[in-house]
């Protein structure tokens, strides 16, 4: 067999192997060895398991993962998602779909101090959906709301898959971080927007609700700038930093975690027993992805022994297919996967097979790696798979809301997430204006 032979092959095994429940690393591991074995010999195959193992685990950029993980952990249990729904819900309360609009605004400060989207709907759903159902919103659009505004985690920076894709791609992550802003603030705007005419032209989708007379009455202005300074000062430390060249992204992480920590010491939140469970479940998730990333380097190495990125290169030059025909055929493949793959496994999957051709296009890796990520957070809320879809069900207090309830709430915000993947396709400054 010639290595495109097998190549093709390795691609076909390995959906087939994920989608029958194996481990994405796991699959990706063998898949690779055994490509490799074929090719070549098991003595090569063995030593390029080595070789990928140490090449990711030693590297630097590596403990960015922990890091922002460990901060993520600190923040979820130090109250700051209530304190930022309030805020939000206080400064929107006589908008028309105000509630709406302060969940998708908490969720975008939310996920500037976090970076992990179903941390963000986990938060929400217990927060924001007895909020907006009581205030006489619907069921389907308070659980709506809820799973696509949590899609802004992974988004607006830091971002636990923008990580991910700078490893993949050997670009900065830095750059990364800073060029989620403007398209994470433009989604969020976007989805406040959308709120605001579904409001007025489809009340009976959204509610009743016109204002939220209540949050007049619970908060004032001194209230609300108490709660809001602990996450302004902590967007401020970690963004601030990195967009000033103060931090590498590796130190922000330390900083912002290290920040995280004492906003949860001086609330009081931290107690021992929470303490020792965040710093387990941050090991748990660390490992997880960086197993993943480990696997996914061996995948990319072998792909690269096969030639396969450079044939696909010059079959679609062949063609005559453009910089933007080969985009959008990425994109739809991106889509169709998000409907049966978790995020991180579509990364893996085809960031080492796309990044070489799109280098052979002359593409900004920053441009294509901010595309690829909202096309990819795309799958979060779209069936079958919709990971935050289910990630708030199993949250939800209230059993009587069922899945297809949730999709059919998110639905809108799914098209208004492709209006924005439009934009950014066809202006890439979105994406690059910060970082040039």
């Amino acid at each position: 067999m010639s290595g495109i032979e097998i190549s093709m092959l390795a691609i076909v095994l390995m959906l087939a192997l994920i989608y029958l429940g194996m481990h994405v690393g796991v699959a990706l591991i063998l898949i690779s060895f055994g490509c490799v074995w074929l090719m070549r010999d098991i003595e090569i195959a063995n030593r390029m398991i080595a070789a990928a193992v140490n090449d990711s685990i030693s590297d630097y950029l590596y403990g960015v993962v922990p890091l922002f993980v460990l901060m993520g952990m600190f923040v979820s249990v130090c109250g700051v998602g209530r304190d930022t729904f309030d805020v939000a819900g206080w400064l929107l309360r006589r908008l028309r779909g105000g509630l709406g609009m302060a969940t998708v605004a908490s969720n975008a400060a939310f996920a500037a101090i976090t970076g992990v989207s179903i941390a963000s709907a986990a938060v929400f759903t217990k927060i924001a959906v007895p909020e907006m159902m009581r205030h006489g919103y619907t069921a389907r659009f308070s659980v709506g709301v809820v799973a696509a505004s949590s899609v802004l985690g992974m988004l607006i920076p830091p971002s636990l898959l923008m990580i991910v894709y700078g490893v993949l791609a050997e670009t900065s992550i830095g750059s990364l971080f800073i060029a989620g802003i403007i398209p994470g603030l433009l989604l969020a705007a976007l989805f406040c927007g959308l709120i605001m005419i579904m409001a007025r032209f489809q009340p009976g989708f959204v509610g009743t609700e016109v204002g939220n007379a209540s949050s007049e009455a619970r908060e004032t202005l001194k209230s609300a700038m108490k709660k809001a300074a602990p996450i302004v000062a902590l967007i401020a430390l970690v963004l601030g930093g990195l967009y000033g060249g103060l931090f590498t992204p590796i130190e922000a992480g330390a900083v912002g975690a290290f920040g995280a920590l004492v906003l949860s010491l001086i609330r009081r939140r931290l107690t021992p027993g929470k303490f020792w469970r965040v710093l387990v479940e941050t090991g748990h998730v660390s490992v997880a992805v960086l197993f993943l990333i480990m696997a996914a380097s061996l995948y990319s190495r072998m792909l690269t022994m096969t030639g396969l990125p450079g044939a696909i290169a010059g079959f679609m030059s062949d063609l005559g297919m453009g910089e933007y025909a080969f985009l959008l055929a990425y994109i739809a493949l991106v889509l169709v996967l998000g409907c049966i793959l978790d995020s991180v496994s579509i990364l893996l999957i085809v960031v080492p097979i796309v990044v070489p051709i799109a280098q052979a296009f002359g593409m900004d890796l920053i441009w294509l790696g901010i595309i690829t990520i909202v096309a990819v957070e795309v799958g979060l809320i779209t069936p079958p798979f919709g990971i935050s879809v289910f990630t708030v069900k199993a949250t939800l207090d209230d059993k009587t809301i069922g899945i297809r309830e949730i999709f059919r709430g998110v639905m809108p915000f799914v098209a208004c997430m492709l209006f924005a993947l439009a934009l950014l396709v066809a202006f890439p400054q979105l994406s690059t204006a910060l970082v040039k």
